[in-house]
């Protein structure tokens, strides 16, 4: 068996958490595991989450502010420049905080598909598993009629790509006139998706729903509060 370094600490890690997950609080149903797997993920990387979501607030202002600036120096382009330079100093926008959320969701879709690729049966699963977690023998796929592990699943891949059309869609909603790179993006990318997730075993499309419902969760928190914060401030 690999003792790499990506297996020691991440593949071994995860199938570990996966199973003790499936043994205790998702009662032994391996879909509702996911389910957790990635809201705790999603919890761990909250602090993050919330930076970014900070960064898309201030994002907003600065790009109002350039725009205003472009539009003063619109017979200048060293001047634009220089002036977006500073806008983007002034609010410290930077991408990283949602660069590292992505990298590291990323990173779990792959350990999920190795781990299916791989097997979740059989004696090798008792030796990844550490000794604190009970071997459950044979593991429950059927998640409400559908096994997670099997591809070409157009139901819940069309669920994930329908969910993201509506998300993204929702939030263009306000523009008065479209661009087509806008208009391309809101129904390219969920049919984009939709292709991948439905080549893609079915638990792909369980944990990029998930992602999206708890990121769309903190984003309403976001609006719902945060924002409101702000806007009080001023008065």
């Amino acid at each position: 068996m690999s003792t790499s370094a990506w297996f020691v600490f991440l593949y071994q890690p995860l199938f570990n958490a996966l199973i003790y997950i499936y043994n205790t609080i998702a009662n032994n149903n391996l879909g509702w595991a996911i389910i957790w797997l990635t809201i705790f993920l999603r919890l761990f990387l909250l602090p993050l989450t919330i930076i970014a979501e900070r960064n898309q607030l201030r994002r907003q202002k600065g790009t109002t502010e350039t725009g205003v600036a472009l539009k003063a120096y619109r017979n200048d382009p060293v001047a634009q420049r220089e002036a977006a330079r500073k806008i983007m100093r002034k609010y410290k926008i930077s991408p990283w905080a949602k660069v590292a959320t992505l990298f590291i969701q990323a990173v779990v879709l792959v350990l999920l598909y190795q781990v299916f690729l791989q097997g979740i049966t059989g004696e090798k699963v008792i030796k990844i598993l550490y000794p604190f977690v009970e071997f459950p023998g044979v593991i429950n796929t059927n998640f409400y009629g559908f096994d997670i592990g099997q591809d070409h699943n157009t139901l819940w891949a069309g669920l994930a790509g329908l969910y993201l059309f509506t998300s993204i869609f929702l939030e263009y909603r306000n523009h008065k006139s479209w661009k087509k790179s806008e208009m391309y993006y809101v129904l390219l990318f969920p049919i984009f998706t939709f292709l991948i997730l439905w080549y893609l075993p079915m638990v792909k499309s369980l944990f990029i729903l998930t992602t999206m419902v708890f990121s769309d969760t903190i984003r309403l928190f976001r609006l719902a509060f945060f924002t409101e914060k702000v806007e009080l401030n001023k008065k």
